[in-house]
């Protein structure tokens, strides 16, 4: 099994090009932080390089920059290349399936901005557009629980232990 799980921040913008049959492709690397401090009791981080295809390319781009909290779903593929020094190269990312947009994206200085993105970029070209907190949302609607939901079925309910599914 070959399943890949990430939170990190964009250390640079995405780059968004196309292929000869118009497919879109989007490349970046996030930052994600090790659970440990190194001996100087700094933080230490790893830097990981992510592909994202199709709508959901587009999308990054459109909504991501450096800085940007996300969520990676993806599997980890290599592959290698002749590079024009003759010499062969090697190359390990993160092909996302999935990317969600979390957080805030921090400023240079530190602080987070206030407008963040909430919605998932889905892999589909049925994708929803991110939403954006600073926009008017619905109240949620409630039901009223206090009564007896079952009042309108009688007294009792006869059920023999072969009915019962467990």
């Amino acid at each position: 099994m070959n399943k890949v799980f990430l939170i990190g921040r964009l250390t640079r913008n995405p780059e968004l090009r196309y292929t000869g049959s118009n497919t879109a492709v989007a490349s970046f690397s996030i930052a994600v932080n090790r659970p440990f401090t190194g001996q100087n009791g700094e933080r230490q981080a790893d830097f990981i390089n992510v592909v994202v295809w199709r709508r959901q390319a587009e999308n990054v781009k459109n909504y991501l920059s450096q800085g940007s909290q996300v969520a990676i779903e993806g599997r980890l593929q290599s592959r290698s290349y002749d590079g024009p020094d003759g010499k062969r190269h090697y190359v390990t990312e993160v092909i996302a399936d999935n990317v969600e947009f979390i957080g805030a994206k921090r400023n240079p200085d530190g602080n987070q901005e206030t407008q963040t993105t909430s919605a998932p970029a889905q892999n589909d070209a049925s994708a929803e557009m991110p939403v954006f907190s600073d926009f008017p949302q619905e109240e949620p609607t409630t039901t009223d629980v206090s009564g007896n939901p079952f009042a309108d079925f009688g007294s009792s309910i006869e059920i023999s232990d072969d009915e019962l599914p467990f």
